[in-house]
């Protein structure tokens, strides 16, 4: 097993504070789902928890329902906040500590007139709320090839720039980035906005996959840290394998293999990581 896999402390906080809530609460709405992980999402949609997904399923609450609204560790924009407080409803804000650092500091570059410059997945639901803080002045690099061509336009360096990053993005990327953009010479900073629990976990990913002639990662298959620990896993060990749960696991492993490594990623439950080493340990 990898020396660091599963609930990260920003998700497990959130998926905690969740089962605490319906200790008390009644009508309880998550602002998508809490985490990326489709067993917790069922089970807490069996306990009578809803899904929100859009602005509109915000603006349509009842406020007289007295309803409590979960922010998910991902975090929101900026005009999210603005909708809830409009719509009167008791907001619970489980953005995790390392995401809202973010914003504060893109805010603050953004008020300083700088252009901000977000390294991660554009379609990925926390990237999309660091952009809500940049008051309409942020792009996202996903890669460094898309990266070199933003360096490469007429408009870069045109005013002084502040580059981020999502917390889950891959380190070895990130300052791939920072070195495109520093060999145009222009006003840039930079913070390294990468938790190091990510950090952490492709790095004990890696180094296991070395070592093993199979390897498991277990994760949601809407989780972007999940998927780049495959594809870490990928390039160290040709036979990995991602499951989101026992039920997708089939070990029909050649007699060659002597080794299998686990590792999940940071919206995996440990109930599901114990089963699956439960099994490999069983039929191997």
């Amino acid at each position: 097993m990898a020396d660091c896999a599963g609930f990260c402390f920003g998700v497990k906080r959130a998926v905690d504070a969740v089962y605490e809530l319906l200790r008390t609460e009644q009508h309880i709405c998550t602002y998508g789902p809490i985490v990326h992980n489709e067993s917790v999402v069922e089970d807490l949609k069996a306990r009578g928890v809803r899904v929100l997904e859009t602005k509109e399923d915000l603006e349509a609450l009842d406020p007289a329902e007295h309803t409590t609204v979960v922010i998910r560790a991902h975090g929101v924009g900026e005009e999210i906040y603005d909708l809830l407080r409009r719509k009167n409803v008791t907001v619970r804000d489980l953005t995790c500590p390392f995401v809202a650092k973010i914003h504060r500091t893109v805010k603050e570059a953004a008020t300083e007139g700088k252009h901000i410059y977000i390294a991660g997945d554009p379609a990925h639901p926390e990237v999309m709320g660091i952009l809500g803080w940049c008051d309409g002045n942020g792009t996202v690099a996903q890669s460094p090839e898309a990266a070199q061509i933003l360096a490469d336009s007429e408009e870069f360096g045109r005013e002084p720039y502040c580059l981020v990053a999502q917390t889950t993005y891959q380190p070895k990327n990130f300052t791939q980035i920072v070195d495109i953009f520093a060999k145009k010479g222009y006003n840039g900073s930079v913070v390294n906005t990468i938790c190091n629990a990510t950090r952490e976990r492709q790095e004990a990913a890696a180094r296991l996959a070395e070592q093993v002639d199979y390897m498991i990662v277990i994760g949601g298959k809407n989780s972007s840290n999940s998927r780049k620990l495959y594809e870490i896993c990928c390039s160290k060990c040709p036979h990995t394998v991602y499951i989101q749960t026992l039920d997708d696991l089939n070990l029909e492993l050649p007699k060659s293999v002597r080794k299998v490594g686990i590792t999940a990623g940071a919206s995996t439950p440990q109930n599901i990581i114990e089963e699956v080493q439960k099994h490999v340990r069983a039929d191997f």
